[in-house]
């Protein structure tokens, strides 16, 4: 960005007045002094890696953070970072070496002891981390967070251990062969002991170990992101910093790349679709992504959790043309869900075309018969609740009304019930005030069956949000987690995916590719299998 450097010192008097933000003179230039500026949305929680569960904050921690493992931006696949290696003879007890010479971006040292001191953190009831269930695996989370009101009796994971300076090991309650691969998740990341010493300054400007750093927070206008100098990865930033610009509605955002005044928008709006190409050429990504797109539903509420309500649920599913929202909504790049996981997979990480089977096609007929034998609609009609002010989501959920309301011959079957923001309506839904579908959907955290699974619908997961339970599928992901042949592990998923869609859980929409549309300022720009660019390699003229 032009003026970047006076642009910052203007966010941080702003940042001091507003918010008591701590401001300094950020990390450094990277490989490139130059500041790109990129759309973004203010992040649900704080952003302590254990209770950040969704994707704006998600994308800061990527940036700030480094774990034992990173997902390669162009496959997906696990690979070593912080890990100098990671051992079992059982998959079950792990002993994992951090490498040598590796500091946060404050000095000091990552060690053992970061990464155990973080996730005993994640995992502590008290802490009331939305991501401690990615703990739940490790001995002695019953103990540190019991479920259903229980008092906390220890301090610790009695599953994990310092055994030197850069060794640890990790005992877990089951076997679980594929652990090391979700060390690459944001909840796993080492944390500094600015974070524990001074809880609250550390929130203010979090302090991290990735190529970037954070060097002011504006709430609802900006963050800046500097590229630290000192990282130590061989994934440093190849730009002076981002910083990344509040919009509520992203058609804002998309006028204000065209007028540039903006360098980067990570998700193109739908009204914008036709035009792109038009209007970008070569400067516009569409790329397949673990993305899926969902209707799910509050099973807190007993109008949704009564016998006959699965098949309402699949009755809705098949009053959905998924077929023409894809294609006149979002231009093709959507394509309609047949299961509950994401083409990127592949056949032999999960992905199983087809899965859905007669549920998810259009029929109205079809649709109106489950409906009525399932007892009607609760209240003779469905409400989705849906943020407004990012993306297009209200644009889908008015179409996937009016589908509905086509289906079934009655103009008022389904409306949509817009929430303002996506932190208010992130927190009614954690909250669990919802009385009816919402919008919902899964960015995967890593590129495993598993993810799209056991986070989602085992009972109590962190991302449950509509408090789904079923006996049968839990312990299908508790055997498939145990399996060591990964093969059928991936067998054992899909049998639990196949509960899943017996009761229609959720509804699946249709997968979606990552958008992205960019200034002639930039260059090297691509979206990871995430969705997420990939901030360290962009180039900035």
């Amino acid at each position: 960005m032009r003026g970047a450097r006076h642009a910052r010192w203007a966010a941080c008097a702003a940042a001091l007045a507003l918010v008591g933000t701590g401001c300094g003179s950020g990390g450094g230039s990277g490989d490139g002094g130059a500041v790109l500026s990129s759309s973004w949305g203010d992040p649900q929680n704080p952003l302590e890696p254990a209770n950040t569960n969704e994707v704006q904050g998600g994308k800061v921690l990527d940036m700030i953070f480094r774990g034992l493992k990173k997902y390669d931006p162009e496959t997906g696949k696990a690979e070593d970072m912080l890990a100098e290696s990671i051992e079992t003879t059982d998959s079950r007890t792990f002993t994992i070496t951090v490498k040598e010479g590796w500091t946060f971006s404050n000095g000091e040292k990552v060690t053992a002891r970061s990464f155990v001191d973080a996730w005993n953190y994640g995992a502590s009831l008290r802490n009331n981390q939305r991501n401690a269930y990615f703990f739940g695996y490790i001995d002695g989370y019953d103990k540190v967070h019991p479920e259903n009101g229980g008092e906390q009796t220890a301090e610790t994971l009695s599953g994990l251990k310092v055994t030197g300076e850069r060794t640890f090991t990790v005992k877990l309650r089951q076997k679980f062969s594929s652990f090391p691969d979700t060390l690459g998740y944001a909840a796993f990341a080492p944390l500094p002991r600015a974070f524990f010493d001074d809880h609250d300054a550390w929130l203010s400007r979090p302090v991290g170990n990735g190529p970037y750093a954070v060097d002011a927070y504006v709430k609802g206008s900006q963050m800046s992101l500097r590229a630290w100098d000192g990282y130590r990865g061989p994934d440093k930033a190849r730009n002076g910093g981002v910083d990344l610009k509040v919009y509520t509605d992203n058609n804002t955002a998309y006028t204000d790349l065209m007028a540039g005044n903006l360098d980067l928008v990570d998700d193109v709006p739908a009204a914008q679709l036709k035009n792109v190409r038009a209007d970008l050429g070569d400067r516009y990504l569409n790329t397949p992504a673990g993305i899926l797109q969902t209707l799910a539903f509050p099973y807190y509420d007993k109008n949704w959790n009564k016998p006959g309500m699965d098949k309402v649920r699949k009755g809705l599913s098949r009053a959905i043309d998924r077929e023409q929202i894809t294609e006149t909504i979002f231009h093709r790049t959507r394509t309609p869900a047949t299961d509950w996981t994401s083409p990127v997979l592949g056949k032999g990480g999960g992905y199983r075309a087809g899965l859905c089977g007669e549920w998810c096609d259009y029929d109205p007929a079809a649709a109106k018969k489950l409906i009525e034998e399932g007892g009607g609609l609760p209240g003779g009609q469905v409400r989705i609740t849906v943020n407004a002010d990012t993306g297009s989501h209200k644009q889908w959920v008015d179409a996937v009304c009016n589908s509905i309301n086509n289906a079934l011959g009655n103009e008022r079957a389904c409306v949509t019930n817009p929430v303002g923001t996506f932190a208010d309506f992130r927190g009614r839904i954690t909250d669990h005030e919802m009385t009816g579908p919402f919008r919902a959907g899964w960015q995967m955290d890593y590129p495993l069956i598993q993810n799209f699974l056991q986070p989602l619908y085992y009972t109590n997961a962190s991302s449950n949000d509509g408090k789904w339970s079923n006996e049968k599928f839990d312990e299908l992901i508790d055997r498939a987690n145990a399996e060591s042949d990964t093969a059928k592990a991936v067998a054992t998923f899909q049998q639990a995916e196949e509960v899943v869609r017996d009761d229609m859980a959720a509804i699946p929409l249709w997968y979606q590719n990552g958008s992205a549309g960019y200034s002639e300022r930039l260059s090297d720009v691509k979206l990871n299998p995430f969705s997420v660019p990939v901030y360290n390699e962009i180039k900035v003229s």
